[in-house]
């Protein structure tokens, strides 16, 4: 790998549960799995009209430190990013390198106004 990584960003990694709601259904709780430093890259967005509302989505690249699979410590899809109040849902993670120094994980950023 040419470039260096630079691990500036503090995100906390989530996960959704889902909890009962007593009439058949469910409710999506998200809990906290760790936190993990990260490099992020933004992409190109677009936005779409949905359910009287505007969707913005915008991919990203994320960068975090390597970690084998089926540690806690490993993003995995459909698991989140939150940074402040920006989230971002994880769509897949790769290796970057081919040692697994480094996982890119790449997400999505929806904002609805």
């Amino acid at each position: 790998m040419a470039d260096v990584v630079h691990l500036n960003r503090k995100l906390v990694l989530e996960e959704a549960n889902r909890v009962s709601d007593g009439a058949g259904g469910y409710v999506e709780t998200w809990a906290q799995v760790g936190t993990l430093w990260a490099s992020i890259q933004s992409g190109t967005g677009s936005e779409t009209s949905e359910d009287f509302l505007t969707v913005s989505r915008v991919p990203m690249k994320i960068i975090v430190r390597g970690a084998p699979v089926g540690s806690p410590r490993r993003p995995k899809p459909d698991q989140r990013f939150v940074e402040g109040g920006r989230m971002f849902r994880i769509l897949s993670v790769t290796e970057l390198d081919p040692q697994g120094h480094y996982l890119t994980c790449n997400a999505r950023e929806e904002v609805a106004s």
